[in-house]
């Protein structure tokens, strides 16, 4: 008979959804807690912990300190979950677990509550990493779940795209042919940041794959046009570089401050997604390839932020919602600068060169931020539900304009817990307001939320 161990602790009953304030003096529980990661935002510094159990993870909890720079008040987002008494020995091994899954890549021992010692097993089967909890002590499958962050249909831009530069819903993809998007859409841009290696290689964005298919020129001069495939990674790079170049001028240096990795390779579906395991962006190239609508290249985007604001982010059907809204809402962000808003090509509807591959209607929109739908509309799908959230976020870009209602968003989702919802999320951003801008401007936000029936 093999040894066994039980260990029992006594953890905080389910999400703790109040947010409790100490002084910055008290000590935080360091017991049961392993330090994820220190992000640093406008007013406060955000310190994130995993829950353990006896030294493992425990899957879906969390624990965070948002300190204020101006006052040292600690404010905690207890996010432990309770265990119980777990019996920490597995009588399935890892190799076991493994071979219930096809292309194995680890196997890890983790806590799931509820269900106890779990392994997570992670795969990848080109379409982005894929969690498979398999039980250590039965070896039965608990779930398999997919870790990437979609959006269904993709485009790629010029700037932001043929359909809005050129004013045109008439426009087609023709199978890449550079016959069917006029010259004059096509805008030379200054490719920032690059390491001067001859890849689109910078400091915020990196083109992944193997170096016969990635664009390389020895002197840095990029200049493509759509039939080529190189253009697709172009656009991608520059559009990632530029939405970190502008969200370092609103005085955020720690949101995604990193070389971004981003790959155009491989995946031929009308689809694309961030990958937080991987923390790298895929784009497909059915349809118009997503690439090309630059749209999608900072949709994507959204969703690899808010992961590097608060680990883990959009556990839940609500907090996936948000991350839908905010990736569309980011994209208009993004696209407002050169984009014209006209009844023909509304700013407010996104990732219109995308979407004349599946839309009949004009204008093209894979989905818009100005639709009139409230919380009691939601239908418990992420994208629909997202338009939900991007609506109110479109409110707040109407009444404060873009730098503003970028600095209200960024500064609020840095205290989001992963399985936030709507309710809460909003609260963080009209309490984000106050701070920054005062009581005016957080009832303004607060008006937006009220409005789509949230709070």
């Amino acid at each position: 008979m093999r040894a066994r161990r039980l260990v029992a602790v006594a953890c905080t009953a389910g999400v703790a959804l109040s947010l409790l304030t100490i002084t910055a003096q008290a000590a935080a529980p360091k017991e049961g807690l392993r330090l994820l990661a220190v992000r640093d935002s406008l007013t406060a510094t955000h310190t994130w912990y995993e829950q353990t159990f006896d030294g493992k993870p425990v899957l879906g909890a969390y624990y965070v300190e948002h300190v204020d720079k101006a006052t040292g008040e600690k404010t905690v987002d207890d996010g432990r979950l309770s265990v119980g008494t777990v019996d920490v020995t597995p009588a399935v091994s890892a190799a076991d677990a493994k071979t219930k899954v096809a292309a194995p890549e680890g196997a890890d021992l983790k806590v799931l509550p509820g269900t106890g010692l779990v392994y997570e097993v992670i795969s990848d089967h080109g379409k982005g990493s894929e969690r498979t909890l398999v039980h250590a002590e039965t070896g039965d499958v608990v779930k398999t779940e997919s870790l990437v962050k979609h959006a269904d249909g993709t485009g790629k831009v010029f700037s932001p795209n043929p359909v809005s530069s050129q004013q045109n819903q008439n426009l087609k993809d023709a199978d890449d042919a550079d016959s069917a998007v006029p010259a004059a859409a096509y805008r030379t841009v200054a490719l920032s940041n690059l390491d001067g290696s001859g890849y689109l290689k910078g400091s915020f964005a990196q083109l992944t794959g193997a170096k016969g298919k990635l664009a390389y020129n020895k002197g840095n001069k990029f200049e493509y046009t759509r039939s080529n495939d190189y253009f697709e990674q172009v656009n991608a790079y520059w559009g990632v570089t530029e939405a970190q170049k502008y969200i370092q001028s609103l005085g955020f240096t720690n949101v995604n401050n990193e070389a971004q990795k981003i790959t155009t390779l491989g995946l031929t579906e009308d689809n694309s997604f961030y990958d937080p395991r991987k923390d790298q962006i895929t784009f497909g190239t059915g349809g118009v390839d997503d690439a090309e609508d630059v749209e999608v290249v900072w949709h994507e985007l959204g969703h690899a932020i808010q992961d590097a604001q608060v680990p883990g982010f959009g556990s839940t059907v609500e907090g996936g919602s948000i991350g839908e809204g905010f990736g569309d809402w980011w994209a208009l962000i993004m696209s407002s600068r050169d984009a014209q808003d006209t009844a023909t090509v509304p700013l407010a509807c996104i990732m219109d060169w995308d979407a004349t591959a599946y839309t009949t209607e004009t204008p093209h929109c894979l989905r818009r931020t100005d639709t009139d739908l409230k919380y009691a509309d939601r239908k418990g799908e992420v994208h629909f539900d997202g338009q939900i959230w991007s609506r109110a976020l479109f409110d707040l870009y109407k009444a404060f304009g873009r730098d503003k209602s970028a600095k209200i968003v960024l500064e609020a989702q840095f205290s989001y817990s992963p399985s936030t919802d709507f309710k809460a999320a909003a609260a963080a951003t009209v309490a984000a307001a106050k701070k920054l801008y005062g009581d005016a401007d957080a009832a303004t936000v607060q008006a937006a939320f009220t409005a789509r029936g949230i709070g």
